[in-house]
């Protein structure tokens, strides 16, 4: 059973309508950036550097530790690392209200972070996927082209998000308006396209998804980890600790699976990865954002008792 060996199919106008819907997110995370969140860099430089140093060195050089840790095949392997290479989700600054973190500083770190990864993810995949013994004959075969990946994430990220501070400096009553919408519009659209592409591949999905849900489930149990004690190591309060602990844990995975089928022509292991992983770490962050949010009720509540 060589999932290396499979792929998974997504027509040219559903990765099409996946580009405008990954647009879409962007254009929402940029409508609630006030160019003051950009400050957080002279605010909390700290705060910043720790935040980026997990997601852009600590995440990646720990996905591979892991995946040579679980000894799994080269397609599943270089599917994390892809994940781990990518910006962060806006999802994270839901979880982290819900938990009762930082919610501006997760804002910032959103805002600051997408507008780095634009240049280092193209570098970063090459450069960590190119670490792992067998996942590097995938970049070999498929004679990755960091510059090509770099125009694709900046019209998919990079245009969007330009276009979104625009808006939001320009006209902030727009702005307003408009970011909720746009925000969980393309987060439910982005969610109903996964659970399409895995419908569409359903007998690849049932096939291999054993083989997947140990190594995402291990994965995003290390990415929310890595966060976490960022923060705490990093002497950070806990309502700062929140945030960045899911500023880490969630990532754009749906702009992973794009570049899967744009960049990787649907491996198995790297598709299926990535279209369960937009899926299962929201399901975690919901799970842990949940705890959070009860024990600080709890805590509370004998406070006032």
């Amino acid at each position: 059973m060589n999932i290396d060996d499979a792929a998974v199919a997504f027509s040219d106008g559903n990765l099409v309508v996946l580009s405008v819907v990954l647009g879409l997110i962007m254009l929402g995370i940029a409508l609630d950036t006030a160019p003051s969140d950009f400050a957080v860099v002279r605010r909390a430089p700290k705060a910043m550097v720790l935040a980026l140093g997990a997601q852009l060195l600590l995440l990646p050089a720990v996905t591979l530790g892991l995946t040579l840790a679980l000894d799994l095949q080269a397609s599943i392997a270089l599917g994390l690392i892809l994940v781990a290479c990518c910006p962060p989700g806006n999802v994270s600054q839901v979880l982290t209200y819900r938990a009762g973190g930082n919610v501006a500083l997760s804002v910032s770190f959103t805002a600051v972070a997408n507008a780095v990864y634009v240049f280092t993810m193209p570098l970063s995949i090459a450069f960590w996927g190119g670490l792992h013994p067998t996942a590097r004959d995938i970049l070999a075969e498929v004679s990755l082209d960091p510059a090509k990946m770099f125009t694709e994430i900046a019209l998919v990220i990079g245009v969007p998000f330009a276009v979104g501070l625009t808006v939001r400096a320009r006209w902030p009553r727009v702005a307003a308006r408009l970011q909720k919408p746009v925000r969980w519009f393309s987060l439910v659209a982005l969610v109903g396209l996964i659970v399409a592409a895995l419908a569409g591949n359903y007998q690849i999905f049932v096939t291999y998804i054993s083989m997947v849900l140990l190594a995402v489930f291990c994965h995003e149990v290390v990415a929310l980890g890595t966060g976490y004690l960022t923060g705490r190591l990093g002497g950070l309060g806990p309502r700062e600790v929140k945030a960045m602990t899911f500023e880490t844990g969630i990532r754009n995975a749906g702009l992973g699976l794009g570049l899967v089928f744009t960049f990787f022509d649907g491996i198995g292991g790297m598709a299926v990865v990535a279209g369960w992983w937009g899926i299962w770490d929201i399901l975690a962050g919901l799970a842990l954002a949940t705890v959070w949010a009860r024990r600080t009720r709890s805590r509370t509540s004998e406070v006032v008792a």
